[in-house]
């Protein structure tokens, strides 16, 4: 007879047994909180209601609400795993509850404990990361490769559209090569992570490779050459080079993926990515076709601080490039708002709302601590870089900006969405007078996002101001033509009110390139 069982973190729930296990031990759990924790658990991180609970675990009787809270408290001590873990008992406001870090469930053959028993895919993607090889052929360089591992999977759980399988489980295959479609079917996950150490001297090469698991094909692979001073240090640098390397890639292979699916029966995240290339391409058209299926997965799921925060992105799109609209700029505003309080600890929820809520609401105080909170949570997560890099060259704040777009193009060189790092690059030089630097980067921006009309804008200041007048002059035609609407008051209104001094050279060089006023 076979059992259900659902992984989160260091625990494993037995389902039909009713047994919560950490680490292989026994949790010892009040029989109605072991009930409300199979009812979340087999909810699969949705959301279940208070009265849903009620009906599940106290059926047929009549109990006070603060049964539930008792017991959810006795459960959030049992599942306390530190400040790192990926499982939450979250409390959504005037809804329920959901119970977030799960892996996929899956069966497993009474009497065995066998962790390498196939698992079932879950809709959310997943990985997992096995053991790097080292190939120094000196075991005593065998806990740097390990360090550098748990490193990595710490990194890629504080991203949380995906799963990561953990250690415990991916470290039985330790020395044990195995074919990767193999590895993914057994742990369930749609991508794995390999690489190896190669130490000679003082310096040490770590190469790592992005696999899909369904076809083997390699989706990224790179190869790291450090000198080996810090231990510690070096393991921080790679793991951040990886992770902002991952997230992009991974994003894209999730895109395409979900393109190559008939739209029917879509889940809410199915539906963001559908919107994401939308919610990337900055102008108002595309803004209209992501809001519906933004829409929708707020549908499905209220709480979704992701689809809240592209919302107000695309809601900001509107409102500055679309008329000025009151109703759009409060709607990004307020779908910002949601994304803060639903995802707390979501790095890129936190920095698509601090970008809107300093661009619309001009609360910089509060978007810079976003920022701060969302790199956090993870350091090397490209949109907190890229959207804080953006809002800091528009407050005049050059020192940080340059460091955290400089961050953001190192990390991640060919990710879309760094026309935003070269862009901050590009009003900061101009700033500083270094017309010819601004120049180049602001090319940079152009090439990464041609329909961007502000990077067409800032191309023909830097033109202008070394005097290359009629270059500028066309430039200012590409402004028009890609973003018709543009106007400087409406620049004023958006950027310009977040340092006047900042705005004020580059309104005054597109007045004199005859941009409208």
């Amino acid at each position: 007879m076979d059992r259900t069982e659902i992984s989160f973190g260091r625990f494993r729930l037995d389902l039909s047994q009713r047994q919560l296990v950490r680490d292989g031990k026994p949790v010892q759990l009040r029989s109605r909180a072991l009930d409300i924790l199979c009812v979340l658990a087999s909810a699969k991180g949705e959301v279940v209601s208070k009265d849903d609970l009620m009906t599940q675990v106290w059926p047929g009787l009549v109990v006070e609400e603060n049964n539930i809270q008792v017991h959810v408290s006795a459960l959030r001590k049992a599942l306390d795993e530190g400040a790192t873990s990926q499982t939450r008992l979250l409390t959504v406001p005037g809804r329920g509850y959901r119970l977030v870090g799960l892996n996929a469930p899956h069966s497993v053959a009474d009497g065995s404990q066998d962790s390498s028993l196939s698992a079932t895919p879950s809709e959310k993607p997943s990985i997992a990361v096995l053991p790097f090889q080292n190939m120094s052929g000196d075991p005593e360089q065998e806990y740097f490769a390990d360090g550098m591992v748990d490193e990595i999977i710490t990194g890629l759980s504080r991203i949380k559209w995906l799963s990561v399988i953990s250690r415990n489980s991916t470290f039985i295959y330790k020395n044990k090569p195995m074919a990767i479609k193999e590895i993914a079917d057994k742990f369930g996950v749609r991508y794995v992570l390999e690489g190896g150490v190669r130490k000679s001297g003082n310096r040490v090469r770590i190469t790592a490779q992005l696999i899909d698991g369904e076809t083997d094909v390699h989706l990224w692979a790179e190869q790291y050459d450090r000198v080996l001073e810090d231990v510690f240090a070096l393991q921080d640098e790679i793991t951040m080079c990886v992770i902002g390397a991952i997230e992009p890639s991974l994003r894209k292979a999730e895109t395409d993926r979900i393109k190559r699916r008939r739209p029917t029966n879509l889940n809410a995240y199915d539906l963001v990515l559908r919107s994401l290339p939308f919610v990337l391409g900055h102008i108002p058209q595309d803004s209209k076709a992501a809001i519906p299926l933004l829409q929708d997965a707020l549908k499905l799921q209220p709480d979704y601080a992701t689809a809240h925060a592209f919302l107000g992105r695309c809601f900001h799109h509107r409102y500055a490039r679309a008329g000025l609209r009151e109703e759009d700029r409060l709607a990004a505003i307020q779908h910002a708002r949601a994304a803060i309080a639903y995802g707390s600890d979501d790095a890129t929820a936190l920095a698509a709302a601090a970008h809107v809520i300093a661009l619309d609401e001009h609360d910089a105080t509060t978007a810079l601590r976003l920022f701060d909170r969302a790199l956090e949570l993870s350091n090397s997560n490209v949109f907190a870089l890229n959207f804080s890099a953006i809002i800091l060259a528009w407050l005049g704040k050059t020192e940080l900006a340059i460091e955290r777009a400089e961050r953001a193009l190192r990390l991640s060189p060919l990710d879309f969405y760094n026309s935003r790092a070269h862009l901050a690059l590009a009003i900061v030089y101009f700033q500083n007078q270094r017309y010819a630097d601004a120049l180049d980067a602001a090319r940079s921006a152009v090439h990464a996002n041609p329909r961007h009309g502000i990077a067409h804008a800032i191309l023909a200041a830097a033109l202008l101001r070394l005097g290359r007048a009629a270059e500028a002059k066309a430039a200012a035609q590409d402004v028009l033509e890609h973003q018709p609407s543009f106007t400087i008051h409406e620049n004023r209104l958006v950027t310009g009110g977040l340092e006047p001094a900042v705005f004020k050279p580059f309104a005054d060089a597109w007045r004199e390139l005859g941009l409208p006023e």
